[in-house]
């Protein structure tokens, strides 16, 4: 990939980190942001490209966390960049709603192409994630004329009110908020590392509880690898019978892709790794390489079931960011990305898995593409260290390594390289890691 103009792709310490500026900086943020605001790294960028982000002090870090799945194609990629300026000069915003555009339309046209099954599809278009999972709820309902929705065990699908009371982790996301939307239930993952159960057997399981506490819901919303609650990809056959079970009972079937998408798991979209067409499909964070956009596709006659002007929004879609979408895919296609997001795959599980031969703190290895975790344990057995996935992660952070961890149990440390980082550049990370569980 051609790089714009930015740091160097190599590690470089110029100070300790925090260093002075970023410190400075940091006093300043404690004055004017908002407490409820935290931050993983104690650094200020200036400067980011490839896999590496430069900041206020000179030192350049090696990018494991992508800004949280998002800059999947590289920071800035020249592709992005250019069509983003070329909007810039036509016009920054009129609104969908009010005086349409064609960027909208043609961001709708290549997800209904790109998202799984051949079958007539909708799309519309939004800002966040959370925005998105919310809409999707909403269609969802008018479909089915229910409203019950059913999440799982570990989800994170937002900090919005509705998408809080699907979110199964309290701190920090629920926690003193309340109270919730209603008629949100939560059945069982799949969680191979802890139930050791297959995926048919966890899917009975879930649609057990479904069946006896919910009956028929609205929809059933599910992330095909989690993210937030530990990077869990659910065992092979938990998914089909999951959606399977929704088709015979007419419940609609959400994957939310928001963490997924977009060729970060070595597919566009995870659901395609177990050959699962849902009915609605909810898409942000890598869509746009950085810029605000999410969205909902799915199966034609569900999504027309709202009403006119029941959907939609101020942002929803803005121009500049529809033109980073089509210009991230346009991306993801000329440069050969999903090859790119199996080949980190192989290596860092190569690697990580060495570690783990090696080290009995490492309890499990998993993950999909360029979207994958360690789950950390005390020694001997299954149960959570968080305490050594904040020590590890503060290691790596203090060489100049972004890692950033997850997991309900705080015990997960996460990998989120974007796919234009290069090999030697994950290999620095990682022997930075494998240091870090050393000390």
């Amino acid at each position: 990939m051609t790089l714009t103009s930015g740091p160097a792709q190599a590690r470089h310490l110029a100070t300790a980190i925090p260093g002075p500026r970023s410190l400075e900086l940091m006093a300043r943020k404690e004055h004017a942001v908002a407490r409820g605001v935290g931050t993983t790294m104690p650094v200020f960028a200036v400067r980011a490209s490839g896999g590496v982000v430069e900041d206020v002090d000179g030192n350049v870090l090696i990018d494991l966390g992508s800004g949280i799945a998002v800059t999947t194609v590289g920071v800035s990629a020249p592709r992005v960049v250019d069509a983003v300026r070329g909007q810039l000069d036509a016009f920054t915003h009129t609104c969908f709603m009010v005086t349409p555009y064609e960027g909208y339309v043609a961001v709708a046209e290549q997800l209904n192409r790109l998202t799984p099954g051949t079958h007539e599809k909708r799309s519309v278009l939004f800002n966040s994630g959370a925005e998105a999972v919310e809409n999707a709820v909403k269609i969802a309902r008018a479909f089915t004329g229910r409203q019950a929705v059913v999440a799982f065990d570990h989800a994170y699908h937002g900090r919005t009110n509705l998408t809080m009371a699907m979110t199964a982790k309290s701190m920090p996301y629920k926690q003193g908020f309340g109270p919730f939307a209603a008629e949100v239930y939560r059945a069982p993952l799949s969680y191979p590392f802890r139930d050791r159960a297959d995926g048919p057997a966890a899917a009975r399981r879930a649609i057990d509880v479904i069946e006896k506490q919910v009956g028929r819901p609205a929809a059933v919303v599910i992330e095909p690898i989690q993210g937030e609650g530990g990077f869990i990809v659910p065992a092979p056959g938990f998914l089909p019978e999951l959606a399977a079970w929704c088709r015979a009972n007419d419940v609609v079937f959400i994957a939310d892709e928001v963490q997924t998408g977009f060729a970060r798991t070595g597919a566009l979209f995870a659901s395609e790794h177990e050959g699962i067409v849902p009915d609605l499909l909810v898409s942000a964070k890598g869509i746009a390489d950085g810029l605000p956009l999410s969205a909902v596709t799915g199966r034609a006659d569900i999504m027309d079931a709202a009403h006119t002007g029941g959907l939609g929004g101020t942002y929803g879609g803005n121009p500049l960011a529809c033109a980073a979408a089509l210009a991230t895919i346009e991306t993801i296609e000329a440069e050969g990305l999903l090859e790119r997001a199996r080949a980190i795959e192989e290596l860092m599980k190569d690697r990580l898995c060495r570690l783990q031969e090696k080290d009995d703190r490492i309890g499990d290895v998993r993950g999909r593409g360029a979207m994958l975790a360690v789950e950390l344990v005390r020694p001997g057995t299954t149960e959570p260290d968080p305490e050594l996935a904040r020590a590890v992660a503060a290691a790596a952070h203090a060489q100049g390594v972004i890692v950033l961890t997850c997991g309900t149990y705080g015990n997960v440390l996460r990998f989120l390289p974007p796919l234009a980082i290069s090999d030697e550049l994950l290999n620095d990370a990682l022997d930075v890691l494998a240091e870090g569980f050393r000390a």
